[in-house]
């Protein structure tokens, strides 16, 4: 049996977003080295602030100022960070309940080591130098110094380093509580980035190193007697699984398609462009690849295409018109 292929893969993006009211006032708040909640009709503060009350569904707007300080309501030791998390030593994950809050916050403690923390002990926040209007703003939680914790035994809402009592919240004061702030917040661009180690499997092992090859190989069910490409190693309509190998095309016929006016981000190919469905001969599953060597407006249910490679070989970089008749539509309706 051929070693199995793996590799590394990541997958990123960034996600743009826009605010509503809440969530720019809190934002911006913390801009301005202020923390915001929003007050719920029986009388709740949450921290983070929401739009709606998630038990009532209510619509929310009533900002509260809470203080700064507060109180580890649990936590979980990172003893190794990682890419992109907000300290580079270890941490601990913390959930804060703010002076003035009674929902916690999510965050991060900066820490010596896991028996420095505890649930129960006083902490702050910790600003960063260089504030934008987002969670990062706040760079970490700091243990209160001289502040020997509630250990979980109060309500975790006393005051400290000179705050005001916040057991119920104040208002926050004019340009604060009404999210009128000097140049608001209003977008935030949050960078989505997963990275992980990809392993295909025998079955699209087999796959893939047939496309080195340039041939494209499926696998048969041996209930249903389908040949599904790529391969999945089991049937997905029987639940089988699979082992025998059918070499599919290298030509097939377009089943359905789609015209792309959007440019992708690195992606070196002038929109508008043709993604396709595509029944390779001998396959009983479309697969989907690009249609190239036609204009994009007269690509067509039922074209008969054929594959163009990469220089390397490695897969075909499209698909382009083979110059044969048009499929009957009866020949490939199942496969849509």
């Amino acid at each position: 049996m051929p070693e199995v292929l793996k590799a590394p893969l990541v997958v990123e993006f960034p996600f743009t977003r826009s605010l509503g009211p809440v969530q720019s006032a809190f934002l911006t708040g913390l801009r301005e080295r202020v923390v915001l909640g929003v007050r719920t009709g029986d009388g709740r503060v949450l921290v983070p602030p929401v739009e709606y009350d998630p038990a009532t569904a209510e619509e929310l707007g009533d900002l509260v100022e809470v203080a700064p300080t507060g109180t580890v309501t649990t936590w979980a030791w990172n003893p190794a960070p990682r890419r992109g998390q907000p300290l580079a030593t270890p941490f601990a994950w913390v959930l804060v309940r703010l002076d003035g809050a009674d929902t916690a916050l999510l965050h991060v403690l900066e820490a010596p080591g896991p028996d420095a923390v505890r649930t129960g002990m006083r902490v702050r926040v910790r600003w960063s130098g260089r504030r934008t209007g987002a969670i990062t703003d706040i760079a970490c939680f700091e243990e209160v110094d001289g502040d020997p914790g509630t250990d979980g035994e109060a309500d975790g809402r006393t005051a400290t380093d000179g705050q005001a009592d916040r057991r119920t919240g104040e208002r926050a004061g004019p340009g604060r509580g009404a999210g009128e702030f000097t140049d608001p917040v209003t977008g935030i661009v949050a960078p989505a980035r997963l990275d992980y180690t990809y392993t295909p499997g025998r079955a699209q092992t087999a796959y893939l190193r047939a496309l080195a090859e340039r041939r494209t190989v499926g696998e048969r069910c041996p209930s249903c007697r389908k040949v599904y490409v790529p391969p999945r190693g089991a049937c997905p309509t029987c639940g089988t699984a699979t082992t025998e190998q059918v070499e599919c095309g290298p030509r097939g016929t377009v089943t359905t398609f789609c015209i792309v006016n959007i440019k992708a981000r690195n992606l070196d190919i002038e929109v508008p462009y043709v993604y396709a469905h595509i029944a390779l001969d001998g396959a009983d599953l479309a697969l989907h690849a690009r249609i190239g060597g036609i204009p994009y407006d007269q690509v067509r249910m039922g074209l008969r295409v054929e594959p163009v490679w990469t220089g390397d070989g490695r897969y075909p970089d499209h698909y382009r018109p083979s110059g044969e008749p048009d499929a009957d539509y009866e020949a490939y309706k199942e496969l849509l």
